[in-house]
């Protein structure tokens, strides 16, 4: 399953490179055809002077400047556009060789199975405690977990899959809220979703992963890759 959809993601990419070849193609047309339109113009209207008040030379230079000014502009459009182009067909390729790792995205859901349940903080700074609350479906706490001191950064944590009393509970999804603290001061923490990419998808926003239960993830939200 998971090669399949490689192989897709693959294919994908290599027709977004095929479509970025030929956009960019057809603005250098676009661009020549400007510029022929210009000297047509230029020269019809040199034809057509009023020979008692002709153009001088500084009327000429200035259109011939104003020509070059255009084509240049134009064809840095074409390279622009062409630098983007390749950078969505890269982000492909790169996201491609995601499918089948776990990934930390924001969220605060939690997806207890076999026992063993992942998360993960992204801190702005560094804390003296962190405590993770874990709720069932219905709202009631099962467990409080404190994580002690943590540098500032990202920071990966494990449930066991037990409540407060010890006793272990049953493999499903969960939610958790964070609670950081530093010099008795509370201080923002990030919540960071774990899930497994199983497809990648190039849409009109970009690069998207379909992690989990989360449904589509822009690239850039993962946080990190395990």
């Amino acid at each position: 399953m998971v090669d399949a959809t490689q192989d897709a993601g693959s294919t994908a990419a290599l027709f977004a490179s095929f479509n970025a070849k030929a956009g960019a193609a057809s603005k250098a047309s676009t661009a020549a055809d400007t510029q022929d339109r210009f000297l047509k113009l230029l020269v019809t209207q040199m034809k057509n002077q009023d020979p008692l008040n002709p153009m001088d030379n500084a009327q000429v230079t200035s259109q011939m400047a104003q020509l070059s000014t255009v084509t240049g502009i134009d064809k840095l459009n074409v390279t622009l556009q062409a630098l983007s182009d390749s950078m969505v067909s890269s982000q492909s390729l790169q996201a491609a060789t995601m499918i089948g790792h776990g990934v930390l995205v924001p969220g605060k859901g939690l997806d207890l199975a076999n026992g063993a349940g992942f998360g993960g903080i992204e801190l702005a700074q560094s804390v003296d405690n962190v405590d993770v609350a874990i709720y069932n479906q219905a709202g009631a706490l099962v467990r409080n977990m404190q994580l002690g001191a943590q540098q500032v950064g990202l920071v990966n944590w494990q449930w066991d899959g037990r409540d407060n009393s010890g006793a272990s509970v049953a493999d499903g999804s969960y939610t958790f809220t964070l609670d950081a603290a530093r010099a008795g001061k509370k201080v923002d923490a990030a919540a960071l979703q774990f899930g497994m990419v199983n497809s990648v998808t190039q849409g009109a926003q970009g690069v998207e992963l379909s992690v989990g239960n989360l449904g589509g993830i822009a690239l850039s939200q993962v946080r990190q890759i395990l």
